[in-house]
């Protein structure tokens, strides 16, 4: 029975022996999921962070890879890839005293990222699964008029569907407001959580406490990417660290928003989670592009699927 004395979100994942907390859409979604791993860490849970990756893999060492398109990330893994969040949060992890294993999975389509889940599943006897997004665009179900960038996601959120053997697989978003910059309207992104809610896939939401141990090291290991890419800072965690400090508005941290203006808010600190299978069954084009293997045959899949649409949903004003 759900409490309000704790999110259902992190009374399913307490329930659980060994999690994986994933980043669904690459890059520095990761980062995401960091308050949630420090916090069930604390609570003893063994937790492992995984993140599909932006980065190019394949010039790695061979002995950092587990299994085809799955990577082990530690601090000291070599790479000419100047861009490699994976090794920049295992770096932080380290400075900390934090466990600094980071997991890459490659850009690559469903069946291959599916087998390289399983792979990991079964090296480290994971029994949740959390995909987090930076932002919200996972939840946008394919007919909406403006859908972020759903390649990754949708390949990661495919993926994950598929493992039904694990007995939680959960999603949480963080950031909301900031998918607006790639065509996101977030009154269908209300629309959709209250379908999930109605379907009984919508566990809630909840903010990060500026004050905690979660949030002062969320902040810290933000302000470490930051200086690790300061020609490519993440405009997500920039803007949900700024968010989290209490700073409101046009908040400017990086020439690439310069040309944007900014509505950095409260919100963006909430996380709004769903169940796997609840997501996955709403969705209008995910069984179009179960057996890809690359994800441009992802893309493909998309543009062919809203050429079928009679309409797409219009954006909706926020009425308040």
């Amino acid at each position: 029975m759900p409490s309000l004395l704790e999110p259902p979100l992190l009374a399913r994942l307490k329930s659980a022996g060994r999690i994986l907390i994933a980043g669904a859409g690459g890059g520095f979604d990761v980062y995401a999921g960091l308050p949630i791993a420090l916090a069930l860490r604390g609570a003893g849970k063994e937790v492992h962070l995984a993140s599909l990756s932006f980065s190019h893999l394949y010039g790695l060492d061979a002995e950092v890879w587990l299994e085809p398109e799955v990577a082990e990330i530690r601090p000291d893994t070599r790479s000419a890839e100047p861009y490699f969040p994976e090794r920049t949060l295992a770096r932080w992890l380290r400075l900390h005293g934090l466990p600094d294993t980071v997991w890459a999975f490659g850009s690559v389509g469903v069946q291959p990222l599916r087998a390289a889940y399983r792979a990991l599943i079964r090296h480290l006897g994971i029994d949740a699964v959390l995909l987090v997004d930076g932002g919200t665009d996972i939840l946008m179900r394919g007919d909406e008029a403006g859908l972020g960038t759903p390649e990754e996601d949708m390949a990661s959120l495919a993926a994950v569907a598929g493992l039904t053997e694990i007995p939680e697989r959960l999603v949480s978003c963080l950031g909301f407001g900031v998918d607006a910059y790639h065509g996101v309207n977030h009154s269908l992104v209300l629309e959709n959580l209250a379908a999930l809610d109605r379907a009984g896939g919508y566990l809630g939401a909840f903010s990060i406490p500026r004050d905690s141990r979660e949030g002062a090291l969320y902040l810290d290991a933000v302000a470490h990417a930051q200086a690790a890419f300061p020609e490519h800072p993440s405009i997500v965690q920039g803007s949900v660290a700024a968010a989290l400090r209490g700073e409101f508005g046009d908040v400017q941290f990086t020439e690439r928003t310069r040309h944007s203006e900014l509505f950095v808010n409260p919100l963006m600190t909430l996380y709004f989670s769903v169940t796997v299978e609840a997501l996955a069954a709403r969705h209008r084009y995910l069984d179009r592009i179960e057996h890809t293997v690359r994800t441009r045959q992802i893309s493909t899949a998309i543009e062919e699927f809203r050429d079928t649409l009679p309409r797409q949903r219009p954006p909706r004003l926020f009425p308040h």
